[in-house]
């Protein structure tokens, strides 16, 4: 790695800080088909220039940088890239620029889970360095790397969403154990209700004797001509229940 040149090494620009080793001669990166000069001129880009640009551009990250060190402008090597015959160095050209934002991307999460080496300052003077934590990279990161959990739409959520869709799926879950458990009490209470309404009759033709042909169940509750009727007291329940049994009538649900 290149040393910084400035008095100050916080004044190092990124040219210089982020630069890389060059990759070694056997790397697959430089092992693309080079464009090649049906006829070359004094100052064509070189097979062997070509490399040494991908190779420059690799370690650094920069075109203008790579461009600067095989001694070409930016210009030639644009046109040369766009030529029919040139996709090996431009696959390779694309390859190096990936190289570069990756390790520009662990040298930010290393800052952000590790910090960067600050000064401590008392009185004009540096009475040491510590780590200093970047909790902004570091929410970056997480933005990026997890947008599920830390991005924007982990603010926005809604159908569509994974933390929706699972708390919709659990909420589903126990709305439909809720119903059959209403439903279980329900039947149950239809049960123990029948079930006392027998026994209450049966207790009262007991005690009635001789008269019990006389004893009626007014939930039997029948007409002239035998057919079953609402309960024969007059109440909330019983109104509610003429307009269900009225519009059962007329829309059997079975």
């Amino acid at each position: 790695m290149t040393e910084p040149t400035r008095k100050i090494a916080r004044q190092a620009t990124s040219v210089v800080a982020h630069i890389a080793p060059e990759p070694e001669d056997d790397d697959p990166l430089l092992a693309f088909a080079p464009f090649h000069h049906t006829a070359p001129r004094r100052n064509s880009i070189t097979p062997a220039l070509q490399r040494r640009f991908v190779a420059t551009l690799a370690a650094t990250g920069i075109v203008k940088v790579a461009a600067k060190r095989i001694g070409k402008s930016l210009e030639a090597l644009y046109k040369l890239r766009a030529r029919p015959g040139a996709e090996g160095f431009a696959g390779a050209w694309d390859a190096a620029l990936e190289r570069g934002a990756a390790r520009l991307e662990d040298m930010a999460m290393e800052r952000a889970l590790l910090g960067t080496r600050t000064p401590i300052v008392s009185g004009g003077e540096i009475l040491g360095h510590w780590d200093k934590p970047d909790n902004a990279l570091l929410r970056f990161l997480l933005a990026h790397r997890l947008p599920a959990r830390y991005g924007a739409q982990a603010r926005e959520v809604g159908p569509g969403h994974p933390v929706w869709e699972e708390l919709a799926a659990q909420a589903r879950a126990e709305v439909a154990e809720i119903k059959r458990t209403l439903q279980d009490e329900v039947a149950a209470r239809a049960i123990a209700l029948q079930t006392f309404r027998r026994r209450r009759l049966w207790r009262q033709r007991q005690a009635a004797g001789a008269r019990a042909g006389d004893i009626t169940d007014a939930w039997e509750a029948e007409d002239a001509e035998g057919k079953p009727q609402l309960p024969a007291w007059d109440d909330a329940a019983v109104r509610r229940a003429r307009t269900i049994l009225a519009e059962m009538e007329a829309d059997p649900p079975f």
